[in-house]
């Protein structure tokens, strides 16, 4: 079976119309920041001192500016324009990285049925998150063929109801809103066809800048003039999650500066507050601390896959529900900053869920 991968970078191009990748660049500006010297830079990415110069000299002849800058005590720093260059392809690889996996699974999928005729691919459309992606690297590192499509809630719930998927990702929030939630899926499922296997309870809150420089309290002070909001796309779980909270303390979401924007997954929003580009979002927790921002936990919630009943001892979902409850997977979730994995593989009944009770099946 092969892998695809699919990855996202940024081309400069003059007045003249002269080409530069940041592809091989960026990473020797990320070493320069981090050993104050070209040289060392140089050393560890394998390139010779002339090499690593030239590539950034061809950059910097393309952008008009320099990347370097000399620090007294400190040896090679980045300019203003080098940090800028490193955010830019940072926040590009973000932003995309969930619609990326999910094109390089679709291009692999369709390349492996030729490969393999006879592989019965395990079809995922889920709602973003650390666990999901977790899920899919163990199932390929077994060599079992996987499909990931990165969809909001209600679109995976519904492609499961059309027969498009095999497991639908979604999540509930635990406590006051997970009844208003549920209603948006409990129209699609049928208790005594689906099922839902529990992945992991995490949190959701929000993400703001370090040591909090606009001085975020809470959710109210969404609707400062001086704020600037990155929301998750309608549809998805988390936009329900922060309509109902905001509803609940009176804040009107038309007031909220940026709350029609729309991004589709945790890393995207969180690189959106990092780059400066936005003041506050809301998301899991992994992400926060993965572009290094400050996390306000606003409210816990159920991570579920709905699924087939009648699938759970077939392959290919036998095989998800024994690697769900292994020790190694479960280990992988729990080191996810907010994550629990306690009830990670359980298999719980519809109207269980819905109450966020978890008797097994």
């Amino acid at each position: 079976m092969i892998k695809v991968e699919c990855q996202a970078q940024l081309v400069v191009r003059d007045a003249e119309g002269r080409e530069a990748s940041l592809t091989d660049v960026v990473p020797l500006l990320a070493l320069v920041a981090e050993e104050g010297s070209i040289a060392q830079a140089a050393q560890r990415k394998g390139l010779s001192y002339r090499h690593a110069w030239g590539l950034l000299r061809e950059v910097e002849e393309r952008l008009g500016g320099a990347l370097i800058a000399k620090a007294r005590g400190r040896g090679s720093v980045l300019s203003e324009l080098g940090e800028a260059v490193l955010r830019s392809q940072r926040l590009c690889g973000e932003r995309l990285q969930g619609n990326l996996q999910a094109l390089a699974s679709e291009v692999a999928s369709d390349l492996n049925r030729w490969l393999v005729p006879h592989a019965l691919d395990l079809r995922i459309h889920a709602s973003h998150g650390y666990a999901v992606a977790s899920l899919v690297t163990a199932l390929v590192a077994q060599q079992l063929p996987v499909e990931i499509k990165y969809r909001d809630s209600v679109d995976a719930i519904t492609a499961l109801a059309r027969g498009e998927c095999d497991l639908a990702g979604f999540h509930l929030p635990r406590g006051d809103f997970r009844a208003a939630c549920a209603d948006a899926y409990r129209g699609w499922l049928d208790p005594q066809r689906h099922v839902f296997i529990h992945l992991t309870r995490r949190k959701q809150g929000l993400f703001v800048g370090r040591g909090n420089p606009k001085q975020i309290a809470g959710l109210a002070d969404l609707a400062r003039g001086d704020i600037r909001f990155v929301n998750r796309q309608p549809g998805s779980g988390t936009r329900m999650l922060i309509d109902l909270l905001l509803t609940r303390i009176g804040v009107d979401p038309e007031r909220v500066n940026g709350y029609a924007s729309s991004e589709l997954t945790h890393s995207a929003i969180a690189a959106f507050v990092a780059s400066g580009m936005a003041d506050v979002g809301f998301g899991v927790e992994p992400a926060a601390h993965h572009f290094g921002l400050d996390f306000m936990p606003m409210a816990d919630e159920d991570y579920y896959f709905a699924c087939d009943r009648a699938q759970l001892e077939r392959e290919p979902l036998a095989a998800v529900l024994a690697l769900l409850r292994g020790a190694a997977f479960r280990q992988n979730v729990a080191h996810l900053e907010g994550y629990d994995p306690a009830d990670c593989g359980k298999v719980v009944a519809l109207d269980a869920g819905w109450a966020g009770l978890e008797p097994a099946l």
